[in-house]
């Protein structure tokens, strides 16, 4: 399926963190990896953790780690990820110039993401989005996560945004449903674990190799 040439201008956009806008993977899965061997759950292949990453922590861990100790691994990984999480950092080639670009064609941005809330709220300020998006919802700031539809309605209700003329970005499957069960297109890049074939066919309604082609197809 061919690449989608150009893209209606939304009124609000939803952002996905990890995957879309940075490449926190080497840290991220070198946490999984010290928690779950902590554990005694043996040494975890990187390529099964990275291919999982977009749910909710416990999803991850849940391939790795039984149902007795997720609660405990959790609590290991909280305390582990934030001593490391700027390691190796990367902000993903084009993400705060079509943030920038959507902010100054006012148009109302909110991070999305099953990160911890307090987590990505410091990346967030860390590498400079919080200037452009204010709002940025994590895992454990509501009872939801993505992709369940009352969490995207919370985030939608914080930009004063409807789902009508709202886009979500992502980089997976996860994103991928979150939009739809929101009734919002998803446009996706693969930056992440997936390529586009696999985003297509997983029901996104756009693919770009990357944030500096899905800019130039909004026409920003």
């Amino acid at each position: 399926m061919p690449l989608t040439p150009t893209l209606p201008l939304p009124k609000a956009i939803l952002w996905d963190m990890d995957g879309t806008l940075i490449d926190q993977t080497a840290a991220i899965i070198r946490a999984y990896g010290d928690v779950i061997e902590s554990m005694g759950g043996g040494i975890p292949d990187p390529e099964v953790i990275r291919r999982s990453l977009g749910g909710p922590m416990a999803s991850t861990m849940a391939l790795f780690i039984d149902d007795a100790g997720l609660d405990q691994a959790a609590k290991r990984f909280r305390i582990r990820f934030p001593e490391i999480m700027f390691d190796g950092l990367i902000v993903l080639a084009g993400g705060l110039e079509l943030i920038e670009s959507a902010h100054k064609a006012h148009i109302a941005q909110a991070i999305l993401t099953n990160k911890h809330g307090d987590t990505a709220r410091k990346v967030s300020e860390y590498v400079g989005f919080s200037k452009y998006i204010p709002i940025c919802i994590g895992n454990s700031d509501t009872d939801w996560h993505k992709p369940q539809v009352e969490l995207t309605r919370y985030v939608l209700e914080q930009i004063n945004a409807s789902a009508q003329g709202t886009c979500m970005i992502g980089d997976s499957p996860t994103d991928i449903e979150t939009a739809h069960n929101a009734g919002l297109p998803c446009y996706c890049i693969a930056t992440g674990a997936h390529s586009t074939a696999e985003l297509f066919a997983a029901g996104a309604e756009a693919a770009f190799n990357n944030l500096v082609e899905l800019k130039a197809a909004f026409g920003l």
